[in-house]
């Protein structure tokens, strides 16, 4: 049984920082993209970040480049979120997704084939 459990969020004030991290088993972690998906409210559902936990390949939305940094431990199949100058669009409820690993024009891609529950993040202004 595939399990994705995401921990990790909380409220900050803009400016601050979080840290989310995400524990996945029941499937090869190596043969996918494990990553973040968010969902704020009104809004649909969208990518965030994900990486290749085989590579260290990494995808990030424009919008947290340069704020977000993923990262892996392959040996605690654990894939982290650093989150750093948090600001209140960053506010939703934050999902760890996982699906069979998939390069398009040498760019990875992000899926959420299988999530967990979410993790919800605030950032007050």
């Amino acid at each position: 049984e595939v399990q994705l459990q995401a921990s990790g969020g909380g409220l900050v004030q803009a400016g601050g920082s979080l840290k989310l991290s995400c524990v996945a088993s029941g499937f090869t972690f190596l043969d996918f993209s494990i990553g973040w998906f968010r969902q704020a409210p009104g809004k649909e559902r969208e990518p965030v970040s994900c990486i290749s936990p085989s590579d260290r390949t990494t995808y990030y939305t424009d919008s947290v480049k340069d704020r977000f940094t993923i990262s892996t431990d392959n040996t605690k199949r654990t894939v982290y979120l650093q989150m750093n100058n948090l600001e209140p669009e960053d506010t939703a409820v934050y999902y760890c997704a996982a699906r069979p690993l998939l390069f398009q024009f040498g760019k990875l891609v992000c899926g959420m084939d299988y999530g967990g529950k979410g993790t919800l993040v605030t950032v007050s202004s």
